[in-house]
């Protein structure tokens, strides 16, 4: 399989996996069948979309590559369709999320390095990729972002593109980095959530308002103690 064919592999195994993801978010949410063809695609193409705008690929291939609205589509009715197999996997959204994770990191940092862009470009793109869609789905389903939250998922998504982009850059491009740079974006986001791994964050200082409204409130506690003497 030449590069070109394996680009295209992954980029719609990826596009397929997020389409779960978010299918399953959608019906877990209650919303229509409409609803969740409507998420399933806007979260398997939402990152690619943005990647392409970015880095000039006019127009996105996720809008133009009939493929790609095909491969959503039948995900999500496969979603809609088992939803008891999809119920029985241990977490579904997750699983299904970090598997398109690594793809998706690793195939928008290969794209925006045959666009022309360099090593720190196709990195950023690749994690621009990996995370758009995730992004899309939580706000479209009035969740608070993953890539908000303490968990390791952004950073997972830089290594694999930079192993990728490294690789590439280094004259080492074979299917087996490839699939490594994949296979390591994943391990790290899944080993996080099994070991509870979380970058440090600073400590959160009392706020003014805070303070004055215990002071406050020990006045009029003072204060009731006085009037019960």
């Amino acid at each position: 399989m030449n590069g070109h064919a394996l680009f295209t592999v992954l980029d719609l195994a990826g596009t397929f996996a997020f389409a779960l993801s978010g299918a399953a978010a959608a019906r877990e949410r209650g919303l229509d069948w409409f609803g969740v063809l409507v998420v399933a695609f806007t979260v398997a193409c939402g990152g690619g979309v943005l990647r392409d705008l970015c880095i000039g690929a006019i127009p996105p291939a996720g809008l133009a590559d009939w493929r790609y609205l095909a491969t959503a589509v039948v995900a999500a009715v496969l979603t809609m369709a088992s939803h008891g197999l999809v119920e029985r996997l241990a977490h579904p959204v997750v699983l299904f999320d970090t598997l398109g994770l690594g793809l998706f990191a690793v195939t928008g940092a290969q794209k925006a390095l045959l666009s022309g862009s360099n090593g720190e470009v196709a990195v950023l793109m690749g994690m621009v990729t990996a995370v758009g869609g995730g992004v899309a789905r939580d706000v479209l389903l009035n969740r608070v972002p993953v890539i908000l939250q303490r968990e390791i998922y952004a950073s997972a998504a830089l290594v694999g593109a930079a192993i990728a982009t490294g690789g590439d850059l280094l004259g080492l491009e074979s299917p087996a980095l490839t699939w490594g740079a994949v296979a390591a974006c994943f391990a790290l986001r899944m080993l996080s959530l099994r070991y509870r791994w979380n970058l440090p964050r600073f400590k959160r200082k009392p706020r003014l308002e805070d303070a004055t409204s215990r002071f406050q409130r020990e006045g009029r506690a003072d204060a009731g103690d006085s009037l019960s003497e």
